[in-house]
């Protein structure tokens, strides 16, 4: 408490792994320090949830703020960091995303380093990011240079700096002085190897027991932090980062090498991994080290730099000049700023004054003047205004699950297991869910109330198709795996009665094996099925009979078959083989209109809702739309892939057809992208507490509402529950910040749409 009247100038604190401090007592005696507190250099594993959560609410005084390995989950670091001009936040591997408020008291905070975390998401983290005014130095990896000998790096002046890291394994390394001098780099004495054995060494690096029994489990859904897990064990790949020495921060430009290597023959970024750089008689490999997962997606390189443009270091490269040129040039192709191609952000109430103003105008101008005054705006102008505007001020969407359970019906011990759903074609209301029991429940998802539920009566398996009927909107063909295929009329359901239900509105059609999909034609009088075969059979709903079985119309099975939007007789298979088939009932299907191919097995295919197009989503983010005339291809979304064969991916249209939404089942994000363009809009990521790992299992477009979505999310994890959460891209997630979700994993995920 005596410190601001000694003469010391500054106090650094550092916590080892041998620390017997609790947390109350660190931030006791790091807070009495005050306005001396220097550097704060902490391993949290020791101090607990607690500790963070005070941490991040109160905030520091300190310049300097080390916190490797830290379990921060969602980091929310609100309270005042006045004084912070340096962050690291290395090796943080619970660490997923930001809360929206994260950085905004941290003004003069200008180098931050988040290598080898979980952050994935490229718009929420520039959200965050850009609240950091003074930022000039990022990092979510360390590109290293390296030759024969192995990696080095350079002091300033251009000469090896024997006085590394090695020597000092305990102190965390901290960005400020960390970018790599490119220019003519020295070899270390010691190889790697000895680099590396010294660090193995090292007593301190492995978390011992005494540490490993206080970890605490942080499984509440309310919860920034994540203690549900042991953090893992240092080993070579953690420990490099301790190998190379911080360097000065400012860039010799006479030495400055060239980074046209990052990018590979097609002009793409390299974004992970190493390249090669000849400089006069040297050869220099750069390696990449502790990349986050974020450094994997494409165009990350060109999309933050353009995204922030006071930067001047990523990822311990220098940003030039010619690299912000060619950032913006990729980014306009790839990207999409704004909605509708909308150039710069407008706030709601001045597009409501100009709509206001161009309305009186023309309110006293004559029909030939108001003909031209509005000649150069669309009907849609104003409403596409206004969504860009929403959306560009929502970076955190408002995500909402379905809080939908059976004790409405009299058995609150019950909750449903959703495996597939869709919105009703003319109530905005309603919406239809089927279960992996085999129950058909109708809800009202404005309202979060159940209309109507229909019970397995163990008839039922999971049930995989679901369509509406348009000319009866009460009606509904229903399908599960087991073959069994009914149309239910919701008016005569009993919606309060468990047990009991009213078979009088139900009618039941010849089997389908194996089935996955089912589809009604527009005018309501035939509907098609297909499944585990090579087989699509026809079904007439006012006979309510098979009335024929086409044969063999693939090589392998038949994932969904679609009719057209408007004609009745024109409908369109998907399947495993990579084609994707148009057929007309008016000539008998014996041979397609046209065949396309993808590159995999086709997952599944919509029309597009004026049927222009057709959508095309193949095995591990291969999609395309395809022109539903003749089938040539219109477009194909960049979308990266995981190398995973059993990645299915499912995409639909939103917004009419001026956007399409696609996820896939070994991934917890949700793309948007432009249909005309191919550009990304954004990604929305579903995050759950804990370690369970989620995927998208299905998702629609609202077909009444801009920019919403319901997705069916489920846990990998078993005994976890699967939910439909509703996505809303023109509201913030402001006011609902605490939600988490678990979900349940379905069996069969390449099964139906």
């Amino acid at each position: 408490m005596e410190l601001d009247a000694s003469e010391i100038q500054a106090v650094d604190v550092r916590n080892e792994s041998s620390c017997e401090f609790n947390g109350e007592c660190a931030l006791s005696l790091m807070r009495a320090i005050n306005q001396k507190l220097r550097r704060v250099d902490l391993q949290d594993l020791s101090f607990g949830k607690e500790f963070l959560r005070d941490l991040s609410k109160k905030g520091l005084s300190c310049q300097v703020l080390t916190l490797r390995s830290s379990h921060f989950r969602k980091l929310n670091m609100m309270g005042e960091f006045m004084r912070i001009h340096t962050l690291n936040l290395d090796f943080s591997t619970s660490l997923t995303s930001f809360r929206e408020d994260c950085f905004s008291c941290m003004p003069n905070l200008t180098c931050l380093s988040m290598c080898e975390t979980r952050i994935t998401n490229l718009w929420t983290t520039i959200a965050a990011l850009s609240k950091l005014p003074s930022l000039v130095e990022l990092r979510f990896q360390n590109w290293l240079c390296c030759n024969d000998a192995g990696p080095s790096a350079a002091s300033s002046d251009g000469r090896s700096d024997k006085k590394t890291d090695v020597g000092q394994p305990k102190s965390a390394p901290y960005i400020g002085a960390s970018s790599i001098e490119i220019g003519m780099l020295a070899n270390y004495n010691s190889s790697m190897d000895e680099a590396l054995e010294n660090l193995f060494s090292l007593d301190d690096v492995v978390i011992n027991d005494e540490v490993q029994s206080m970890i605490e489990d942080s499984s509440d859904d309310d919860s920034d932090v994540d203690f549900s897990s042991h953090q893992k064990e240092y080993g070579y790949s953690e420990l490099l980062s301790n190998v190379f020495p911080r360097l000065n921060g400012h860039v010799d430009q006479q030495n400055e090498v060239s980074f046209d290597a990052l990018y590979n023959q097609n002009g793409e970024e390299s974004l992970a991994g190493a390249f090669t750089r000849q400089i006069a008689d040297v050869s220099l490999k750069f390696i990449s080290c502790h990349a986050s997962p974020i450094c994997f997606e494409k165009h990350y390189r060109e999309y933050m730099i353009a995204s922030l443009p006071h930067l001047k270091v990523l990822d311990n490269l220098p940003i030039r000049k010619i690299d912000r040129e060619r950032a913006t040039v990729t980014f306009s192709q790839y990207f999409e700023y704004l909605p509708y191609k909308r150039k710069h952000k407008e706030s709601v109430v001045s597009i409501l004054q100009k709509r206001e103003i161009r309305a009186s105008h023309n309110h006293v101008r004559t029909p030939k003047q108001k003909s031209s005054c509005t000649s150069g705006k669309s009907k849609y102008f104003y409403t596409r205004s206004l969504c860009a505007a929403k959306v560009g001020s929502s970076a955190w969407p408002f995500l909402h699950p379905l809080s939908i359970s059976s004790n409405v019906l009299g058995d609150e011990g019950m909750n449903f297991r959703p495996r597939q759903f869709e919105y009703h074609p003319s109530d905005s209301s309603l919406m239809v869910f089927g279960t992996l029991d085999g129950e058909v429940v109708v809800i009202n998802h404005e309202k979060e109330q159940i209309v109507n539920y229909i019970p397995s009566l163990g008839a039922m398996n999971s049930v995989l198709g679901l369509c509406w009927l348009k000319k009866y909107p009460s009606k509904l063909i229903a399908g599960s795996d087991n073959g069994s295929l009914k149309l239910y009329d919701i008016q005569h359901t009993t919606p309060r009665t468990m047990g009991i239900y009213n078979s009088a509105g139900c009618v039941t059609f010849d089997e389908f094996d194996q089935l996955t999909s089912v589809h009604v034609n527009s005018t309501d009088e035939l509907f098609l099925a297909s499944g585990y075969s090579r087989n699509v059979a026809l079904y007439d709903i006012s006979c309510g009979r098979r009335l024929e079985v086409f044969s063999d119309m693939h090589r392998e099975h038949i994932n969904v078959v679609k009719f057209a939007n408007y004609s009745p007789s024109v409908f369109v298979t998907s399947s495993f083989d990579q084609d994707v088939k148009m057929w007309d009932l008016r000539q008998k299907p014996i041979s397609p209109c046209y065949t396309a191919s993808s590159s995999r097995g086709n997952v599944m295919v919509c029309f597009s809702p004026d049927d222009h197009y057709l959508l095309v989503s193949a095995v591990d983010n291969e999609v395309r739309q395809l022109l539903a005339v003749d089938g040539r291809l219109h477009l194909k979304f960049e979308i990266a892939s995981t190398e995973s064969s059993q990645n299915y991916t499912r995409s639909y249209y939103m917004n009419g057809r001026d956007y399409i939404i696609s996820g896939s089942s070994d991934e917890h994000v949700a793309r948007i992208c432009c249909a005309q363009t191919g550009r990304r809009l954004k990604d929305l990521s579903l995050e759950g507490s804990g370690s369970g790992s989620m995927f998208v299992q299905s998702l629609r477009g609202d077909p009444f509402r801009d920019f919403n979505m319901s997705i069916l999310a489920a846990y990998m994890r078993p005994g976890s529950k699967s939910e439909i959460v509703k996505v809303n891209m023109l509201a913030s997630n402001d006011y609902n910040k605490e939600h988490s979700y678990r979900r349940h994993s379905c069996t069969s995920n390449s099964m139906g749409g």
